[in-house]
């Protein structure tokens, strides 16, 4: 069963029109376009212009290219405080449909989001796997299967570059961790990497070719992901035949030469870093061949041509004059569906949900029905719901839709809203409802940016509580203090702080309230963007009446002086360009303002009070930013603080429990058996709370499957470690990666297994049948029946378990379908060649494939329905 193979010179998606561009020149025709310019100018376009821009070159047509995050919706050009943008559902929420519709139907909406900002390439989608279940970057992340984030992948790219907007895989690879990513090094079998960790960009590379594909931070085996010669130049660009454009995560590369000669071809962000005047000198020194730096200039061209950056001006993109608003009510309508799809009923017993969406007054039901009457709301999670992950996958949108405020909008004043614990570890920004610039009294603060004399370079608005200094400024001076002032529009006992690296004083209406010297943790640029250090003072704000009689809340001035360094060596003991990045004092600054916490007595009190007082109690918990984002690892599946007491204390005294789970990647559900409904929400974009609603209302059916499977304790798992032993992880698991090695007895078996989940539906399976496959594996028909009273859809999975024990059971494909109440369909499952690969270490070659063995047709490998032996 041999690979498919990408051809070099394939017509391309749009240029001034999408969908509709000419074929790509072929490879001696952008050759002569190189051949126009000379060594230095080469070079120049091979590292970016700014942070997220390239260089244009107007001598050969070449138009500057715009880049953006695109996890979770796309950012645009500034890191943080930039315009409105849709944010979508997670990844791990989208890839939860299993379905390669919405997969596509997610590139499609994310290519418009990138028009309106007349964005070229989208920096994604995330393909790393879901390896151990303490990655803290796993939300946007798609699977621990490797055929489902690659199926989805190669959907998502197709929609995205249907419309001329490049797609970029990330992060290549062997990048399923955060700690100390920038220095660690993964040891990984070359069979885990071809079966295992490669195949969800080789399947989007040669289902959807993929046009751009991001190096990770770390190393594989030794070798850094932005010189990989074996990955990068052997596999990628050799074996894949792939002529896509290959860049480095930002601020990744560590080398001139090395770099060059593995594979990479550009450097981000810009303007600096370590190519420029270094990889010109290794050119004129012969330690780089000159041809090397055309060759990456020719997949650059190649790249700009296929998104409408190259040519005349004729041939060149045209953006749209019109576009769809991010709060549009037709892209409302659109993030809604999106997140309840991917939405995963875990328990549903005695089918309480969906719950009656009118009460008993309304004939819907009786006062004794506990579906149709009032619906306590307990947990912090339900009035601020956590709806997008942190690091490069956060957004800026229009608005966020709590629980409380979808289910208002639904119900009305049947819902009581009780707040619950505190769930997080760490304070956070203040929301812009909660302060005011105290110039134009809209939401938000002042930013004042001075120089080294203390002049202001740039007084503006900022409608969130964070900025970024060092990073994407457009000043003309660096910047040496930050002064941060807001009006608080609460008055009372009040948490106010600050976060971000550097000399911090923080006065209330004029009075010194403290002062704190703040410095990263670690060694990660990241730490001072993604995790900056905080403090807080617990005090209290005043409210005071002007001449006028115009109420003024207090006025806070946090002033930050940035603090910058000599570099220092990493713990690799390099003197890298990170470590000029970490010295440079970029990093986040922020205001900090939030309640002060009840005690825990006292909120578990209320919560206990409120759940006896309804019909039913739907209690919110789950993690948070400070769990799941970039640059930091989870060290514990459990919820933070009090969550579990508070539930155990809700089912406790409620009638009817239904427990909505607020987070995207695994945790620990102690009280499972003591409630009555699990809903996993995952984190469900701007719509969420309108989202849930739908789901717990039955609107819209959250007919999720879960995409990583759920250990039933911490340590029960086949990968678990995420800290490297002195700067090494071993991938010890082999391809036993999640379901494959609970399957084969690695670990305990899990909670809940990859592919669970229930709808509303009531499934049975009749008896399946193989069917010759035409790609040489076999498929697979069931019929499936719908019992149920509700309309709803099923994910038909089929799994090879192969007959020898050194070859771990597989997901080889799945299949999505809509089913009536009370009706049946039947189903057609192809199987994928590419899971019937076996790797051949001794011959460094494909070995023969799978042949013996048993298909599995399942609901997860935790409920299979049919067994079918294979020849």
């Amino acid at each position: 069963m041999t690979s498919m193979t990408a051809t070099t010179d394939r017509p391309t998606a749009s240029a001034a029109t999408p969908g509709e561009a000419p074929a790509g020149r072929d490879h001696a025709a952008y050759l002569e376009l190189v051949g126009r310019l000379d060594l230095a100018t080469k070079v120049r376009l091979l590292t970016g212009a700014t942070s997220f821009t390239l260089h244009g070159e107007e001598s050969i047509g070449l138009a500057p290219m715009a880049f953006s995050d695109g996890p979770t919706g796309v950012r645009g050009l500034k890191f943080t405080g930039g315009d409105h943008v849709a944010l979508f559902p997670s990844a791990t929420v989208l890839a939860s449909a299993w379905s390669e519709e919405t997969a596509h139907e997610v590139g499609e909406m994310l290519a418009e989001e990138a028009e309106r900002q007349q964005i070229h390439v989208v920096l994604g989608p995330t393909i790393n796997l879901h390896r151990t279940p303490l990655g803290g970057r796993l939300f946007e992340a798609y699977s621990e299967d490797p055929l489902l984030t690659g199926k989805l992948a190669a959907a998502y790219v197709r929609g995205l570059q249907g419309r001329g907007i490049g797609a970029c895989l990330k992060h290549l690879v062997a990048n399923e961790s955060e700690t100390l990513r920038n220095y660690m090094n993964s040891v990984v079998s070359e069979t885990a990497l071809r079966e295992v960790y490669l195949l969800p960009f080789e399947i989007a590379v040669q289902d959807a070719d993929a046009w751009s594909i991001m190096a990770a931070y770390n190393d594989i085996n030794g070798v850094a992901a932005t010189e990989q010669n074996h990955v990068n130049n052997t596999v990628v660009k050799g074996d894949w035949g792939w002529d896509g454009l290959l860049m480095s995560d930002w601020f990744a590369t560590k080398t001139s030469a090395p770099a060059a000669l593995g594979g990479l071809d550009l450097v981000m962000p810009g303007p600096d870093g370590p190519w420029g005047e270094a990889l010109v000198a290794d050119v004129e020194s012969g330690a780089v061949h000159e041809s090397v730096i055309d060759e990456h200039v020719v997949r650059l061209l190649r790249l700009a041509e296929r998104v409408g950056a190259l040519g005349s001006t004729d041939e060149q993109r045209v953006w749209p004059t019109e576009s769809l608003a991010p709060d549009a009510p037709a892209r409302r309508a659109q993030l809604r569906r999106l997140a309840t799809d991917g939405m995963v009923v875990l328990k549903n017993a005695g089918g309480i949900l969906p719950l009656a969406a009118t009460g008993p007054d309304s004939g819907a039901g009786t006062a004794g029905d506990a579906r149709a009457g009032t619906v306590a709301l307990i947990g912090r999670h339900g009035i601020d719901t956590i709806c997008m992950g942190g690091g490069s996958a956060t957004v800026n949108p229009p608005y966020q839709v709590s629980i409380a405020e979808g289910l208002e909008a639904a119900i009305g004043d049947r819902l009581l809203v009780v707040d619950g614990v505190e769930v997080r570890d760490r304070a956070v920004v203040a929301e812009p409802s909660a302060i005011t610039d105290p110039e134009t009294g809209e939401p938000g603060l002042r930013v004042a940016y001075l120089d080294a004399e203390g002049v202001v370079m740039a007084s503006e608005h900022s409608s969130v509580a964070s900025i970024v200094t060092g990073w994407d400024d457009v000043l003309p001076r660096p910047t040496e203090q930050v002064v941060l002032t807001a009006r608080l529009t609460g008055s009372g006992p009040v948490r106010l702080g600050v976060l971000g690296t550097g000399t911090w004083t923080i006065d209330l209406d004029g009075e010194r309230v403290g002062s704190a010297e703040l410095v990263a943790e670690g060694f990660d640029p990241g730490e001072s963007m993604l995790k900056p250090p905080v403090w807080t003072i617990d005090t209290d704000a005043t409210t005071t009446t002007d001449d006028e009689g115009t109420r003024e809340g207090a006025l806070v001035t946090a002033t930050v002086t940035v603090v910058r360094s000599e570099p220092q060596p990493g713990p690799d003991g390099k003197l890298s360009t990170l470590s000029h990045v970490i010295a440079s004092g970029m990093g986040m600054k922020g205001l900090v303002v939030s309640p002060v916490p009840a005690p825990a007595s006292e909120v578990l009190e209320s919560v206990t009070a409120a759940a006896a007082s309804a019909d039913v109690a739907v209690v919110v918990v789950g993690l948070t930013e400070e769990q799941e984002t970039e640059a930091t690892d989870k060290s514990t599946l459990a919820l933070l603080g009090d969550q579990d007491a508070m539930v155990s204390a809700v089912a406790a005294a409620a009638s009817r429990t239904v427990v909505v789970v607020n987070a995207s990647t695994p945790v620990l559900m102690p009280w499972f058996d003591e409630v009555d409904a699990v809903l996993v929400v995952g984190l469900p974009g701007q719509e969420g709370g309108h989202a849930v609603a739908d789901a717990l209302l039955g609107v819209r059916e959250p007919a999720g499957r879960l995409v990583t499977s759920w250990p039933s304790a911490d340590e029960a798992a086949p990968a678990w470690e995420v800290v490297p032993d002195g700067l090494t992880l071993e991938y010890t698991d082999g391809t036993f990666v999640g379901y494959r090695g609970f399957a084969a007895g690695h670990a305990p078996a899990p909670a809940h297994w990859l592919g669970a989940g229930d709808g509303y539906g009531a499934w049975t399976y009749g008896a399946a049948r193989l069917l010759e496959g035409g790609s040489g594996a076999p498929s697979v028909e069931v019929t499936v029946a719908n019992s149920s009273t509700h309309d709803s859809r099923e994910v038909v999975q089929v799994y090879l378990r192969p007959d020898t024990e050194d070859q771990p059971v597989r997901l080889v494909g799945f299949a999505p379908v809509q089913v009536a109440a009370g009706s049946e369909a039947t189903v057609t499952v192809d199987t994928d060649a590419r899971l019937w690969r076996r790797w051949d270490e001794a011959a460094n070659a494909w070995g023969e494939p799978l042949t013996g063995g048993t298909l599995l047709v399942a609901r997860g490998l935790g409920d299979v329905q049919a067994e079918l032996p294979l020849a």
